[in-house]
């Protein structure tokens, strides 16, 4: 996690400089006479020697006006983008510092056209610094690792035409729209394109956290909701769908693996099973509770969990398994939710809660022990589906429509497969969260905060009681 007053935090786009401004600029540049191999920039640059070419981690909420308008700003961009013809394509070959050809006078004239890269930079062949710090820049704003190589997923995000970017941005301002009411004074908002977490306190983002989210064949749900409490060192309880897809098959390659994994299994007496009982070549094992210990280094939820009322049967949680969160492509889970630094997650959540200081929580984590924490104060939880977006910096924000909810076309081979609620009725201690609706696949419509509860068919009441069998 970095929070928003990070050292990491660079400058913004200075001056107003405007994605217009700097087309306007290239299209002189680039179509100038003798210009098509302009001389090379200086190679003693800083690789981020332009200040305007810096991608600042915002403090706004994405849920915000602010957001709501930079992104009709950007929209006016786009159209004027688009008016001018977009930007053209970039051959398919990896590039990267100290290449020289032809195809990096097409790198340079789609950073341009996007406003990645200042048109002074010249129309060379040779990718020098200043292109470096040009697809670091639109990496940065595509959620891309800033290598400064055009790899090929930098490059698929480059070839993607400026009129599907506008399309883009249209269709998440009617998302960023729906948001536009009171969302409380502390809330978390979890994009799930995106693949992140931040925490909004007073209007102002205090910390931003990565987050492993549904695969598209097992989607994290669209929702509004609330944190109600966290378990520390908790249990995890295998579901049935995780038992036939996963435990199974691993059972067969490898008999040993619920043991190293320190997964239990239990009948219906609740009387351990060893599985040399159970025969691993049929569904015979959906029979039974599978249950692993509490142990960070392999118990799949790590040491935290957080609760968070809702009839999908997910949470958000820790995970041993934390070098995903170096990965752009973090679609990992069956729909719960993994987030990184979760111990800076859980302070902020329980800062209204009586005793559970910093210290508390972290003498908590280290005692290995069962814990619960309840929340004094629920705090509203909303996963959101936003795939393009503007800062008040002037910086569009794009993210793959990994779900294929934008409506654009397939965005990945495997169909997607629309979040199902568990069932919950009849379960005691169930909270319905105010302002909680279900969203329907292909729809984007939550109700405003505060408004009445009423999950598409659900019966009021039931309950998703902690360490059941909730999918990961």
């Amino acid at each position: 996690m970095t929070k928003a007053s990070s050292p990491f935090t660079r400058r913004s786009l200075l001056g107003g400089l405007s994605v217009a401004t700097m087309c306007m600029a290239a299209s002189a540049a680039l179509s100038a006479p003798g210009n098509l191999f302009g001389e090379q920039a200086e190679w003693a640059q800083r690789y981020d020697a332009d200040a305007r070419l810096t991608v600042p981690r915002s403090t706004t909420p994405i849920l915000s006006q602010r957001t709501l308008a930079a992104t009709e700003n950007a929209i006016q961009q786009y159209q004027r983008i688009v008016a001018n013809g977009g930007w053209g394509s970039v051959p398919n070959t990896t590039l990267k510092i100290g290449a020289s050809s032809s195809a990096v006078v097409a790198l340079r004239r789609r950073l341009v056209g996007s406003g990645d890269l200042d048109a002074e930079a010249g129309a060379s062949p040779v990718f020098d610094s200043y292109v470096e710090a040009g697809v670091k820049r639109f990496q940065a704003r595509h959620g891309l690792g800033e290598t400064g190589v055009v790899s090929e997923q930098t490059l698929a995000a480059m070839n993607v035409p400026a009129e599907v970017r506008l399309r883009q941005l249209e269709t998440n301002l009617i998302r960023l729209r729906s948001f536009s009411g009171n969302l409380g004074r502390r809330y978390v908002t979890a994009n799930i394109p995106a693949a992140h977490v931040e925490t909004v306190e007073d209007g102002m983002v205090i910390t931003h956290h990565a987050a492993g989210v549904g695969k598209i064949d097992r989607q994290s749900p669209i929702m509004q909701t609330k944190a109600t409490d966290i378990n520390f060192n908790p249990f995890w309880t295998v579901p049935a769908s995780i038992i036939r897809k996963d435990l199974i098959p691993k059972m067969q390659k490898d008999p040993n693996y619920l043991t190293d994994n320190k997964i239990r299994i239990f009948n219906k007496d609740g009387v351990e099973v060893h599985p040399a009982q159970i025969n691993w070549h049929s569904l015979e094992a959906v029979n039974y509770k599978f249950r692993q210990d509490p142990a960070a280094d392999v118990n799949s939820l790590g040491f935290v969990r957080i609760n968070i009322s809702n009839p999908y049967g997910v949470y958000m949680h820790d995970t041993p398994a934390k070098g995903i969160f170096g990965d752009d492509f973090r679609f990992v889970s069956s729909g719960c939710m993994r987030v990184q630094n979760v111990k800076d997650y859980v302070t902020w959540l329980l800062k209204d809660t009586p005793g559970w200081t910093r210290d508390k929580i972290d003498e908590a984590i280290r005692s290995g022990e069962r814990l619960d924490a309840k929340l004094a104060q629920p705090v509203p939880v909303y996963w959101v589906y936003i795939t393009a977006w503007a800062t008040p910096e002037g910086i569009a924000q794009f993210r793959e429509d990994i779900y294929q909810k934008d409506g654009f076309g397939p965005v990945a081979a495997v169909a997607p497969q629309a979040a199902q609620p568990v069932a919950y009725q009849g379960q005691p201690g169930y909270e319905q969260p105010v302002g909680y609706q279900q969203a329907a696949p292909q729809q984007y419509a939550p109700a405003p905060y505060g408004s009445p509860y009423a999950p598409a068919g659900a019966a009021a009441g039931g309950a998703l009681a902690p360490m059941s069998d909730d999918e990961d």
